[in-house]
């Protein structure tokens, strides 16, 4: 519920604060005095758009604040919670304007945008002015209206839950067959390409295995001639290396005694003996080995021409990226072989959820049908009373494709004049009729639904008398359960108040017109409702008759 409003440098208002009650507070002044400023104000909180024309003093900034008790809107810390937003009993929305057309918009003392305080707003304030009815005239909140009233809201959000997994599980069909298109259209070309792989059945790192090789025997005459070489000079030579490091070593072995560091010498020398001779046993299998194949280097080159024909082919420059492009060619081959099977699997999923959806949707139209039957009667008895005694409300519920409500279309039409012809409320009621319409549905809501803040604007046009009273009763009834403001200019409703603000002008220090509120006790309220009754010169059967309204 709110609990506070400031204003400061809005319209004819240059400050005031209004402290609101629980229950039914009612809004009443002279024309002109203000209370449609106040309306303003507080759409401004509900995230309207801001004009600059609205501010009283150009040079200062407007305003606007409002005080919200959440203790038990849990829906509400949600929202605020799923948005980041300081958490605590209170909330405080704040919005400043500037004379430059700039807004900004703060939340818990956190700026934010006006989308985000929009989307607060609906869960915080539910405002109905004259003309201003959206909410009853769209078919979609009439579906949501009558679901309320149902307390059918968990069911729906179940099968919303269920609808959204169908329409995902209908978005991966549709993804799944495009894609197996595709895969079916390339099968055949991907099976050639693979059998051109599996007929060269390359190994990893093999063409390059086989260049090494390839240059190994087109080079063997060179290599069998420079390892000769080397022999010759290690092993064969008139002075080879061998018998020179033997001389080596037969020299300086009589001077071991003599030099202890020569032993680590001839030590060494007789290693690097035993390291050349084991390099000269290793150069003469190697000798042994390379030779010229012709038969061989055909073979090889064969098969490098081959595997260079698939790099080119595939742009790649390794054997083991060819090898990656062959096992992806048999992932795309299995992938072809099991689309119909994975499209069927899910085909099934898809069924089993559409049938379980159907006869959901069959579950809530009858809860719906049931309950409309209710709401009708219950609505047709309270039009009489709120002004309206040839007016009848019908619901229509027709049956339309399957969507995330279920599959009932849900339509208020009303007659007002016992014509027998029904039509949409949209086109047939004023304003006022509109007003009051929602009104009876709203008393209807009240125990089933945890609704906002509700604000009537001039409910009361075109009602007067006994008339007035019953809405005043209404409204007193609805006001047990939630919070109320209503503005109205009939002392029938405007007695059966909780709490009473009076707005009026009246001149500052400087002159300037200014816009009051007064929170009204007893004796003003008497004196207020009976200048409402009977104007200025009220007398005491005014009074008196002011005194039965508010008993």
């Amino acid at each position: 519920m709110i609990t506070h409003l400031h204003i400061r440098n809005f319209a004819i208002i240059k400050s005031i604060d209004i402290h609101f009650q629980s229950g039914l507070t009612i809004i009443t002044g002279e024309t002109g005095a203000g209370k449609s400023i106040i309306i303003g104000a507080l759409s401004l909180i509900l995230g309207e758009r801001a004009d600059s024309n609205a501010i009283l003093n150009p040079a200062e900034k407007c305003i606007i604040e409002g005080r919200f008790s959440i203790a038990e809107l849990h829906h509400v810390k949600t929202y605020l919670e799923e948005h980041d937003f300081d958490l605590s009993s209170e909330l405080i929305i704040r919005r400043e304007l500037a004379s430059n057309g700039k807004s900004r918009v703060f939340i818990n003392d956190t700026p934010t945008t006006l989308g985000v305080l929009s989307s607060l707003a609906e869960l915080l304030i539910d405002l109905h002015r004259q003309f201003d009815t959206l909410e009853i005239q769209q078919t979609s909140n009439q579906l949501n209206t009558v679901d309320q009233i149902a307390g059918i809201q968990n069911q729906v959000q179940d099968f919303q839950y269920q609808y959204a997994k169908w329409r995902k599980l209908n978005q991966e069909l549709d993804t799944l067959q495009k894609s197996n298109i595709l895969i079916k259209q390339e099968a055949d070309y991907n099976q050639f390409l693979f059998e051109e792989f599996q007929s060269i059945n390359l190994g990893e790192h093999e063409l390059e295995t086989l260049e090494n090789e390839l240059m190994i025997l087109n080079s063997s005459e060179s290599l069998k001639s420079g390892l000769q070489k080397s022999l010759l000079l290690i092993q064969d030579d008139d002075e080879p290396i061998v018998q020179k490091l033997k001389l080596a070593i037969s020299t300086i072995e009589p001077y071991a005694k003599l030099l202890p560091s020569i032993d680590e010498l001839i030590t060494r020398l007789h290693s690097s003996l035993v390291e050349i001779k084991d390099i000269g046993t290793e150069m003469n299998v190697q000798f042994d080995e390379i030779f010229y194949d012709e038969e061989r280097i055909a073979t090889i080159t064969e098969r490098i021409n081959e595997g260079n024909r698939l790099l080119k082919k595939h742009h790649v420059q390794t054997t083991n990226e060819l090898i990656s492009i062959k096992n992806s060619l048999e992932e795309k081959i299995s992938n072809a072989i099991h689309a119909d099977e994975d499209e069927i699997i899910l085909k099934e999923k898809i069924d089993k959820l559409n049938a379980t959806l159907v006869e959901g949707a069959k579950k809530l139209t009858k809860l719906r049908s049931n309950e409309i039957v209710k709401i009708t009667d219950a609505v047709n008895v309270l039009l009489p009373k709120v002004g309206m005694p040839n007016a009848k409300l019908k619901i229509a519920q027709t049956d339309i494709n399957l969507n995330s409500f279920g599959k009932d279309r849900i339509e208020f039409l009303i007659d007002t004049n016992k014509t027998g012809k029904f039509q949409p409320v949209a086109k047939t009621a004023s304003g006022g009729e509109l007003s009051r319409l929602i009104l009876c549905i709203k008393s209807l809501q009240a125990s089933s639904t945890q609704m906002p803040t509700l604000i009537f604007d001039e409910i009361d046009t075109g009602i007067s008398g006994e008339t007035a009273i019953q809405v005043g009763l209404i409204m007193q009834e609805l006001s047990t359960h939630h919070q109320l403001l209503c503005i109205t200019h009939l002392p029938q409703i405007a007695s059966k108040a909780n709490q009473h603000l009076y707005i009026y002008k009246a001149p500052n220090q400087a002159g300037e017109i200014n816009t009051h509120v007064k929170e009204l006790n007893y004796e003003d309220r008497i004196n207020v409702l009976s200048e409402m009754l009977s104007g200025k010169d009220s007398n005491d059967q005014a009074r008196q008759m002011v005194i039965q309204l508010m008993k």
